[in-house]
């Protein structure tokens, strides 16, 4: 089951099912006014039960039951998430990033080819160790997150901006402590997420050893949507992921070379933590999947399009502001 939160001409923001067909959205709290359909924050703190009575409703709907998708406006499905952890989780992305920034860093040596040979011998820009023992993250802004159909405003204090298609998981269960296998059946379900990314001012300001900050940090730079799929209706570990650009596809990859999974992420950040429902887990960037491993960035009015199959896709225009 897909479910999304939109608003219409008449109303604020509501919490809806997607039909089979994907073209019409079920109303929750208009077919049974439960506390739990109230937002979508509230129906993933219920779990189960509030998953169980959305399929029921979806189930009894009649044929053409519900608001036509022209009628709605898609929101972020969780539009002030309690916590966003971003983490790095293919181990191929982080070999093409770094074998770009290696080769940046050669091409301004006055022997390139000597530097980069060099270089590689010593290791620069290899991936720590650290990677291969633990899932690592940072945290996003949980404020001023977008879904798609959402116009990204870019930053004025930024040369180069940056996509990155990945997907994370939301959880609905509080845990502390928890096992892999524990931490799975927490997932509540999935969407899509472009880390939109000031490539230019996170490297200057990642020199000081803190990571990233405005770099990533920045209004409409989360964008996290169109739906949410439920656990029970997708695979995470099995689906495409594909980058368009102005219509034309830039590249593909799968989720099934996630070398840490969501269950191993959850897991690692609730020793000696609680995680709370509504927190959203991301897989960090997929093989190709963003403008800095082909040395691509996005230029004003640049459409993005993120398909992951079994979800949808996260589609929207960047603007630099006048």
């Amino acid at each position: 089951m897909k479910l999304v939160t939109f608003t219409t001409a008449a109303s604020g923001p509501r919490v809806g099912a997607l039909n089979a067909a994907e073209d019409r959205v079920i109303d929750l709290a208009a077919a049974d006014n439960q506390p739990f359909f109230g937002s979508m924050l509230a129906m993933i703190e219920a779990g189960d039960t509030a998953v169980s009575r959305a399929r029921e409703i979806l189930a009894s709907a009649a044929d053409g039951a519900g608001l036509a998708m022209s009628e709605v406006t898609l929101l972020t499905p969780v539009p002030d998430p309690p916590q966003i952890r971003d983490f790095l989780c293919f181990e191929e992305h982080l070999i093409n990033g770094y074998n770009m920034l290696r080769k940046k860093k050669a091409e301004a040596e006055p022997d390139p080819v000597e530097a980069l040979a060099r270089f590689e011998r010593e290791g620069v820009f290899a991936i720590p160790d650290i990677w291969y023992e633990q899932p690592v993250y940072y945290k996003p802004s949980r404020f001023g997150v977008i879904g798609t159909g959402h116009d990204v405003s870019w930053p004025p204090f930024s040369e180069l901006l940056d996509y990155e298609m990945e997907f994370g998981a939301w959880i609905s269960t509080k845990g502390k402590d928890v096992t892999p296998d524990q931490a799975r059946d927490m997932i509540f379900g999935y969407s899509i997420f472009n880390d939109i990314s000031a490539r230019d001012t996170q490297a200057r300001e990642m020199s000081a050893g803190l990571g990233p900050g405005k770099g990533k940090d920045f209004e409409t730079g989360n964008i996290i949507g169109p739906c949410i799929v439920t656990a029970d209706a997708f695979d995470p570990y099995n689906a495409d992921m594909i980058v368009r650009i102005n219509g034309e596809e830039r590249s593909r990859g799968n989720s099934r070379d996630m070398h840490w999974k969501f269950e191993d992420c959850i897991a690692h950040t609730a020793q000696s933590e609680t995680v709370y429902p509504g927190e959203f887990f991301c897989s960090g960037t997929v093989p190709w999947g963003c403008g800095l491993e082909h040395d691509l960035y996005l230029s004003d009015g640049d459409v993005v399009e993120l398909e992951v199959t079994g979800i949808g896709v996260l589609k929207n225009r960047v603007v630099k502001q006048t």
